[in-house]
């Protein structure tokens, strides 16, 4: 396990490194900013596919949703730790090069409390989010859990199946094609994917649960420790509040192209 811990310590920064190597080295005209960002959506996407693939072995694996166990959740937990600490530096690095490209030199002249403080609070839910699976959840999944549960486990690895397709479409802005038919095909696909994988995947873990000790879907949290639903929610709730902004953002977008087909439709006639 200590293995694990170590290669994902050098793995994720390192590709971080790499990426940034290579793309400043052949992406010229980019700007600090334009290679943070897309060199973080890369290692994110990376991170996202290990984990899904792990959970997913790990879900087809397990028969018994309590007792079966899968050496990958204790391997992978320790592999995609450091992937956490990691993540709040590279989404500081890129907020910091933005802010910079933005023309807030001044403010952003050097790495301080004052650049720090202004990170946090534009960014504090996903800060959070990350310390407390690093913080809360890890030491809960490795001490306290007895070796049962792995199924779960598996399951909660599978929610990063949607974040692939979140970090193209953020690229694809980036590169200038946000009117295009792969950024408008890729938008429904993170909005299937996110929902399904992280929000349905909870009823669903509930429904195996019950299936496999009879008890109906709507009495299965009745069953279960008051602790594990509060957990369940505790990750539930920003989900949701993640994915009404992904639908507010479809909205717009789709907005935005109607009004240009219309206002498209109005130059017809005029160029005639």
């Amino acid at each position: 396990m200590f293995t694990a811990l170590v290669c994902g310590a050098v793995f994720f920064p390192g590709l971080f490194y790499s990426f940034r190597k290579v793309l400043k080295s052949t992406l010229t005209h980019w700007s600090d900013a334009d290679v943070v960002a897309v060199s973080e959506r890369l290692v994110s996407s990376i991170h996202a596919s290990l984990a899904a693939t792990a959970g997913a072995v790990i879900v087809t694996s397990c028969k018994d949703v309590m007792s079966d166990s899968h050496w990958l959740v204790n391997e992978y937990i320790f592999f995609g730790a450091p992937y956490m600490a990691y993540d709040i530096y590279a989404m500081y690095l890129n907020h910091y090069h933005t802010q910079r490209v933005k023309g807030h030199g001044g403010a952003y002249a050097d790495h301080s409390l004052r650049t720090v403080k202004a990170f946090l609070l534009k960014d504090w839910m996903f800060v959070l989010h990350h310390l407390v699976l690093l913080v809360v959840f890890m030491p809960i999944t490795l001490l306290l859990r007895r070796g049962l549960g792995d199924f779960f486990i598996g399951c909660m690895f599978i929610t990063e199946c949607s974040t692939p397709f979140i970090s193209l479409g953020k690229i694809l802005i980036q590169l200038g094609l946000d009117d295009s038919r792969l950024h408008r095909i890729n938008g429904v696909i993170v909005l299937v994917s996110f929902f399904t994988c992280r929000i349905l995947i909870f009823p669903f873990m509930y429904w195996m649960y019950g299936r496999q000790y009879g008890i109906p879907l709507h009495r299965v949290a009745f069953h279960l420790p008051l602790c594990c639903n509060m957990g369940n929610l505790a990750i539930l709730a920003p989900q949701i509040y993640w994915f009404t902004l992904l639908l507010r953002k479809a909205h717009r977008l789709y907005l935005r192209q109607k009004r240009g087909k219309g206002d498209g439709c109005k130059d017809g006639p005029k160029a005639e």
